[in-house]
C-alpha cells in the first residue's frame, strides 16, 4: 500500500516541477537575449562608476563596463557565437551617454573571424539603458544602404551636446550628423565616393566634434587626420610628418595636440600643431606580442595617462607618458571569452574609455530633456 500511495504523489511532484520549470523557461524566452545577458551578473550600484572601463570588445559582440580589477560589472550582448541583433556584432565604438550607451555595431567582415567565414552585417547605431533595453537606433540590423535611416559599416558615434549624433559610416565614405528624429543635417564627404578630393574621404573611421564647432575626423586609408568647417573647408591636416598608416581614431588634446592612432604602424602618436611627433608609443614590442596588433584607439586621460584599444594583442592597456603599462585588460595575444573577468580573455577589443574621464573633447552634454527624447 505504501508503494501505491508513494507513486501519485511521486507522479504529483514531477507534474508540478515541469509545470513550474516550463513557466520559467517561457518567461526567460520572453527576456531579449541581449537583456538577460545585461542581467546576468549585474549590480545596479556597480554601474557606470567614474574610473570603470567601458570596452567594445569587438569579435565578442559585445559592451562591457568593467573595474580596475577587470570585473565584468555590466554587459551588452550575448557573446561571440550570437549573431542576432540581441549582440552588437563586430562593435567598434560605445560611449557612455548619461545612464545610457551608444553603441555602433559594425558588422563581422569576411575572412576575420574564422566561425563567420562569410562575416556578419549589424549596420546599427543605438542607444540601450542600463537593463539593455535599445530606446534609440539609428540603421537596420543586417541591412546595407545609404538611404534614410540605413549605415553601411557605422565605425564610431560620437554624442553631441544638442542630442544629435555624428555617426561615421565607414562604407558610405562619409560622416553624417543625425538628430534624433533621425534626420541627417549635416555631411561630410561623398556618399559611396571614396577619394581625397574635396568633400572626400577613403574609409573614416572616427569623427570627433571639436570645442572650436569644428569636426575632426581621422580618414583612414587616406592616411591623416583632418578638420574641416561646417562648410566643408579643410583647416589643418595631421600626417605626423607624412608617416602615418591607417589612421584608426584622432582626438584634440587640452593642450592642442591631436593624438592619432596609427594603426598600421602599431602605435599611438600625438603630434603639435606643426605636425611634429612630440610622444608616441608602440604596440608591438613586448616578448609574445602579435607583430601587427593594429590598435585602434588611444585617448589620454587627465592624469597623463593613455588608454590604447591594443586590437590584435586582445587586449585594453593604459600606458603613462614613460611607456609603462599601469593596468591591462585581456590577455596578451591570445583571444577569449568570459562573463566574470578581462582575464578570461577579450576578442580584438577596438574601443576602450574611462568613465567620466573622456576628453575627445567633445563639449559636456546634458540630459535634461531625456523625457522628451523618446516622443
Amino acid at each position: 500500500m505504501k508503494n501505491v500511495e508513494r507513486k501519485p504523489r511521486t507522479g504529483g511532484h514531477v507534474w508540478r516541477a515541469v509545470v513550474v520549470l516550463g513557466a520559467i523557461f517561457a518567461l526567460l524566452a520572453s527576456v531579449p537575449s541581449s537583456t538577460f545577458s545585461q542581467m546576468w551578473g549585474f549590480h545596479d550600484k556597480d554601474f557606470n562608476k567614474p574610473g570603470h572601463v567601458l570596452i567594445s570588445d569587438q569579435f565578442n559582440n559585445r559592451v562591457i563596463e568593467v573595474d580596475r580589477d577587470g570585473n565584468i560589472v555590466w554587459q551588452w550582448g550575448v557573446g561571440p557565437n550570437d549573431l542576432t541583433a540581441t549582440s552588437a556584432l563586430g562593435v567598434n565604438d560605445a560611449q557612455r551617454v548619461g545612464t545610457l550607451t551608444l553603441i555602433a555595431g559594425t558588422g563581422i567582415p569576411a575572412g576575420v573571424v574564422d566561425a563567420v567565414p562569410d562575416g556578419a552585417a549589424d549596420n546599427r547605431v543605438f542607444l540601450v539603458d542600463k537593463h539593455g533595453d535599445i530606446v534609440w537606433q539609428y540603421g537596420q540590423f543586417g541591412v546595407a544602404g545609404s538611404g534614410p535611416d540605413e549605415l553601411d559599416t557605422p565605425v564610431q558615434a560620437t554624442w553631441l551636446p544638442d542630442g544629435h549624433i555624428l555617426i561615421t559610416d565607414q562604407a558610405n565614405q562619409r560622416v553624417i550628423e543625425v538628430t534624433r528624429k533621425k534626420n541627417i543635417v549635416w555631411q561630410y564627404g561623398e556618399t559611396g565616393v571614396g577619394g581625397n578630393g574635396p568633400n572626400q574621404l577613403q574609409d573614416p573611421n572616427s569623427a570627433e566634434l571639436l570645442a572650436n564647432g569644428h569636426i575632426l575626423i581621422a580618414d583612414e586609408n587616406n592616411n591623416r587626420a583632418i578638420e574641416v568647417t561646417r562648410d566643408h573647408n579643410i583647416v589643418a591636416t595631421y600626417t605626423a610628418g607624412g608617416t602615418l598608416s591607417g589612421v584608426a581614431f584622432a582626438s584634440r588634446l587640452p593642450n592642442g595636440h591631436t593624438l592619432i592612432t596609427d594603426a598600421n604602424n602599431n602605435r599611438v602618436v600625438e603630434v603639435d600643431r606643426h605636425d611634429q611627433i612630440v610622444w608616441q608609443y608602440v604596440t608591438n614590442t613586448e616578448p609574445g606580442s602579435n607583430p601587427a596588433p593594429l590598435p585602434t584607439r588611444g585617448i589620454r586621460l587627465r592624469n597623463g595617462d593613455t588608454i590604447i584599444s591594443d586590437q590584435f594583442n586582445h587586449r585594453v592597456i593604459i600606458v603613462d607618458r614613460k611607456g609603462k603599462i599601469r593596468r591591462s585588460y585581456g590577455n596578451l595575444n591570445v583571444s577569449g571569452f568570459g562573463l566574470m573577468n578581462t582575464s578570461e580573455g577579450l576578442f580584438a577589443p577596438y574601443d576602450a574609455k574611462v568613465i567620466g574621464d573622456y576628453t575627445g573633447l567633445t563639449p559636456v552634454f546634458r540630459l535634461w530633456w531625456w523625457g522628451n527624447f523618446k516622443h
